[in-house]
């Protein structure tokens, strides 16, 4: 019986501790991806990138014609007998090893616009943190929580999305 007493004093010192302790907490949270749609900055990048990948996509279409006529001249030659066609055999493979040198270095896993894509998003992100934690600062928030990753419940007056965005807009004004 002792031991049972001891352990309900526990717990309910314990409770009483995380009741008072989670009553000093003060936390908020952001809808990034709210952040991501609204705030200019990400909306130019996107454009941006968009652009240069047409770029590329155009130059990539521009290769495989130029491939696909090699081909064709290939096979007439190839069907002719004229030739053996054993020059342009030749500039087919140099080509098709030119188009997937190219596409791997624009638009592969470490392609070109890969790595532009990444330095933009930690450019972009980098002002997001310092806006949230300035935010936070003058908030006297202890956590700010980004609900878009997987907070299941939250209260709109908790919303700091406002807030980040109009903090974010006086880092711009301010360069």
């Amino acid at each position: 019986m002792g031991i049972m007493k001891r352990i309900t004093i526990l717990c309910v010192i314990l409770t009483g501790m995380s009741a008072s302790l989670s009553a000093q907490l003060k936390i908020g949270y952001i809808l990034s991806e709210r952040i991501r749609g609204e705030y200019e900055e990400f909306k130019e990048a996107e454009s941006q990138l968009q652009l240069e990948y047409r770029k590329v996509q155009f130059e990539f279409d521009q290769r495989v014609k130029k491939l696909d006529s090699l081909k064709q001249d290939y096979e007439v030659k190839r069907l002719m007998s004229l030739d053996k066609g054993e020059s342009i055999k030749q500039e087919i493979e140099q080509t098709e090893k030119q188009i997937q040198t190219y596409q791997a270095e624009k638009v592969g896993p470490q392609g070109e616009l890969m790595r532009k894509q990444a330095q933009m998003e930690y450019d972009i992100l980098g002002k997001v943190k310092k806006a949230v934690d300035k935010v936070a600062i003058n908030g006297g928030y202890d956590y700010i929580i980004d609900a878009s990753v997987g907070l299941l419940y939250y209260k709109p007056k908790y919303d700091l999305t406002d807030d980040v965005l109009h903090e974010l807009r006086k880092l711009d004004t301010a360069k």
